[in-house]
């Protein structure tokens, strides 16, 4: 039996639903993004993760009206973008302070982690979403304040995440083999390429009706059937 160390979670249909982020964060961002990048676009980091959006566009030079549609465009195609994510974040930040929502988590989430983090295990995010906003997410939670719980967060800049050399330098990173590792994620393919590069896994299958007779990754309904020392 390989000792389980720490946990790396996935955020968005696993420990929280896919709709809150597609009804709620993306919308408040998009409809403030314009505002946004006129008002803060003059500030270092506006300024960095616009030039990282030019860039990643292929553009050479574009105006600050061109950037925004352009942000608009793969806010709409939910783009996988580094540079996007820490703009949208800078944006949320805004209204979680301002109380406009809590994030959502599925109702037995907040009591796993705990027990898990009471057991000795590290606890760590795995995210598209940029860290601010991860770290801004589980702060302004339905269960209150969980940032407590992690050790540490990781997006994009670390690889993406259908690539096993990301999950590399994730345990290099934790300082733990990757066989010491679990990771949980909703998605099959980042659950492939953690476990091409050692990690356990664990298939987070939220609909009862979509649960597979042969699952490829163990399949659990919810966080309760999930036991890191089995």
């Amino acid at each position: 039996m390989t000792e389980i160390r720490a946990i790396v979670t996935d955020i968005e249909g696993t420990t929280s639903s896919i709709s809150f982020v597609r009804d709620v964060l993306f919308p408040y961002a998009r409809k403030r993004l314009p505002a946004f990048i006129q008002t803060h676009g003059e500030t270092p980091q506006v300024q960095h993760w616009l030039h990282e959006a030019a860039k990643e566009a292929g553009l050479v030079e574009a105006t600050r009206q061109e950037l925004i549609e352009l942000l608009l465009q793969w806010i709409d195609q939910d783009r996988k973008s580094t540079a996007l994510k820490a703009l949208q974040g800078m944006i949320w930040k805004e209204g979680y302070e301002a109380g406009e929502y809590r994030a959502h988590i599925y109702p037995e989430v907040a009591a796993r982690l705990r027990d898990w983090r009471a057991d000795g295990l590290r606890l760590y995010v795995y995210s598209s979403g940029s860290v601010p906003a991860q770290q801004l997410f589980f702060r302004y939670s339905e269960a209150g304040d969980l940032t407590p719980l992690f050790a540490g967060y990781f997006d994009t800049e670390i690889g993406p995440k259908r690539e096993a050399e990301s999950y590399r330098r994730i345990a290099d990173a934790i300082g733990e083999q990757p066989r010491h590792l679990l990771f949980l994620s909703d998605v099959v393919e980042e659950l492939d390429a953690a476990q091409a590069a050692g990690f356990h896994t664990g298939w987070l299958v939220r609909a009862p009706q979509a649960m597979p007779d042969a699952p490829r990754h163990p399949a659990h309904a919810d966080f309760n059937t999930i036991s890191p020392a089995a």
